[in-house]
């Protein structure tokens, strides 16, 4: 079976459309049919019972896609979340610099944590080719923020832009201290939610592999520091027995870990559990410890405390996080 085949087979019995399809579509959108919907809803459906319902440590919560601009601020993403971009000077095609050298030297170099110099460099003195036209001028790599802007109210000026988000950790970070007073939780546990992110993805592609619009399931479990490490091989172990009960064969599943110069700026350490997808090798679930990171750099820009009472030693500390995040979309494919 082909990815075209795929494709073919999932739009012709009602698993997806393209999205606006009577208009030409829109690219790197699509729309779920009678079929498609059903089979995202079970998936969700596990993933939150086994989770959120069955799990002795974890809630639920549903947070806003649209929030303070000051939480992406503090969280690094309006300085951080950016991807490097190169543009063919014969075409004017635009691409992911990294993503250009993956594909060119078919995933024997990886370039993740390169400078935009060291990006460039590569591509001129091995001629990389554009895919779209064939070409080997390339302008210099510059970065580009992947958050989508918008306006709040009538007036369109810098005071009332807000963004998309482009994760739903965010929310559940904010909300920390509202759930754990209110639940009356202890560390450790964990906050769990479903829903959309939006990410102006340079070179989305692979069908629903990578879109600009996508659903995640994502959970932040709070630990105590020092007992990190344990709960993040928890969490690693508990999320390959997920994709067992699924049924995914273990030959089609593979873990890899991050090396440091790949780590994002909030990360420890983080594994990404690929699977073997008609396309290749690719990420299914992501597994990061973000140390006390995003509470740390919320509690400094919001001036709130934040920090966690131990009612068994009276020790204030910030907890440290485990997040698995994973994609409906490629559960789905």
């Amino acid at each position: 079976m082909t990815m075209e085949k795929l494709v073919a087979f999932l739009k012709s019995t009602g698993y997806v459309y393209q999205g606006s399809e009577i208009y030409g579509g829109l690219a790197n959108a699509w729309d779920y049919g009678p079929l498609g919907v059903e089979l995202k809803n079970n998936l969700k459906r596990y993933w939150w019972k086994r989770f959120i319902q069955e799990s002795v440590y974890n809630v639920g919560i549903d947070s806003g896609i649209l929030m303070n601009p000051e939480v992406w601020v503090a969280s690094g993403h309006i300085a951080n979340f950016t991807d490097p971009l190169t543009d063919c000077k014969s075409c004017g095609v635009r691409h992911r610099a990294d993503k250009l050298i993956d594909e060119a030297s078919n995933g024997e170099v990886n370039a993740d944590g390169w400078t935009n110099e060291q990006l460039y460099d590569y591509i001129k003195s091995h001629k990389i080719a554009c895919p779209a036209c064939g070409g080997t001028e390339f302008t210099p790599v510059r970065q580009f923020n992947m958050m989508f802007k918008t306006n709040q109210g009538v007036i369109e000026d810098a005071k009332n832009t807000i963004y998309l988000r482009p994760e739903t950790a965010q929310g559940i970070f904010v909300n920390f201290k509202n759930v754990q007073r209110t639940s009356r939780k202890k560390v450790p546990f964990g906050i769990g939610q479903i829903g959309k992110s939006f990410r102006n993805e340079i070179t989305p592609g692979n069908f629903i592999f990578r879109t600009r619009e996508f659903e995640q399931m994502e959970l932040e479990f709070f630990c105590k520091p020092g007992t990190d490490q344990e709960w993040f091989d928890y969490w690693n172990q508990f999320c390959l027995d997920f994709l067992k009960e699924l049924g995914l064969r273990s030959e089609l599943v593979r873990t890899r870990k991050h090396r440091p110069e790949e780590l994002s700026h909030y990360s420890k350490a983080t594994t990404d559990i690929e699977f073997a997808f008609l396309f290749g090798w690719g990420e299914l679930w992501g597994i990061a410890n973000r140390t006390d990171y995003d509470l740390r750099v919320h509690q400094e820009h919001s001036k709130e405390k934040l920090e966690y009472l131990d009612p068994e030693t009276n020790e204030k500390y910030l907890p440290y996080v485990i997040e698995p995040s994973v994609g409906v979309e490629r559960l789905l494919l």
